[in-house]
């Protein structure tokens, strides 16, 4: 039954507030955890984790052409989308999520440019291996040290250039990865999982573009999370649970205004099963970003430690 058909009276039925409030009430914890975050100046990140590779032997010029490369392939795939099944298919999450990872990349990539043009300047004044051995050890770190002010004024300027903080769009760039990161494994498990098995008859068929865009997304950012260095932690839930909720908040937006069709059936608010299939996505948001952080945290423990990130020796230049 489409929400045009019964006009207010839909959004009266109880089953449409309690689903309300299943919604509005981790949108508003999410809201007040972002800003005491906010408020914590020790929990800023630091620019070189934004574009320097996690592993000892990789240069971050291959980082940043991995993530030009990803980027440029998602755009395709996105113009693939748009000139095949029109903007109508962005009412989709697949579409938002996949959307958002392409602004990822993007946004990684520009970064990781700058970043590897700080470290090739830097190399014009080069640290002393001493110095720069100290840097690495203290990651959170942001004032140089008096010994090397006094041993060597002229590295002062490209060491506090690479133990800057993140500014404004690193934070921006962090903050989209982990919300891509709960983004992409909601999308996959629910399509793979729960929508395509029960896709039945000629509506429905699943194309090579299709199947594209609901593991490529995935598989880029898997990939660049096994190649970074950036940090991951229960944290960026939040900005997760704030995406789903602004796509559900559009989606009723919609519908309030012209639509009386629901791209996805459990998001119908016609039956008294409503509440409990809201209740249900919002609780899956916790292991499908769980799920992530786990292998993200894999990365770092399975590993022997003289895999651990460090900056390029000078011979890898």
């Amino acid at each position: 039954m489409g929400s045009g058909d019964l006009g207010l009276e839909y959004w009266l039925q109880w089953q449409v507030l309690v689903s309300a409030l299943i919604i509005l009430l981790p949108t508003l914890t999410s809201i007040r955890f972002i800003i005491t975050k906010h408020n914590t100046p020790a929990n800023n990140y630091h620019h070189h984790h934004l574009w320097m590779p996690y592993w000892r032997n990789l240069h971050p010029v291959c980082l940043l052409l991995y993530r030009l490369f990803a980027f440029v392939s998602m755009t395709y795939f996105l113009y693939l989308t748009v000139t095949g099944l029109g903007p109508f298919d962005f009412f989709f999450y697949t579409q938002w999520t996949f959307l958002l990872v392409t602004i990822y990349f993007a946004l990684a990539t520009i970064i990781s440019a700058r970043g590897c043009w700080m470290l090739f300047k830097e190399h014009s004044h080069p640290i002393p291996n001493e110095e720069r051995d100290k840097f690495l050890k203290k990651d959170s770190s942001s004032v140089v040290e008096d010994t090397t002010v006094k041993d060597n004024e002229v590295s002062i300027k490209p060491q506090m250039q690479f133990n800057q903080e993140a500014g404004f769009w690193g934070n921006l760039m962090q903050n989209i990865y982990h919300t891509c990161a709960g983004a992409v494994v909601l999308t996959d498990i629910v399509f793979w999982g729960l929508l395509l098995p029960f896709q039945t008859g000629d509506d429905f068929k699943l194309t090579l573009l299709i199947g594209c865009m609901h593991s490529l997304n995935a598989v880029f950012l898997l990939i660049d999370s096994a190649l970074n260095s950036l940090q991951f932690s229960w944290h960026g839930l939040t900005y997760f649970v704030l995406w789903s909720a602004t796509y559900i908040t559009f989606q009723w937006v919609m519908h309030a205004c012209c639509l009386t069709w629901w791209p996805y059936p459990f998001l119908e608010l016609a039956t008294p099963w409503a509440p409990m299939w809201y209740f249900g996505i919002a609780l899956f948001h916790l292991p499908c970003y769980g799920l992530y952080l786990l292998i993200v945290k894999a990365k770092t423990s399975m590993f022997p430690r003289s895999f651990i990130r460090v900056v390029a020796n000078e011979k890898q230049m």
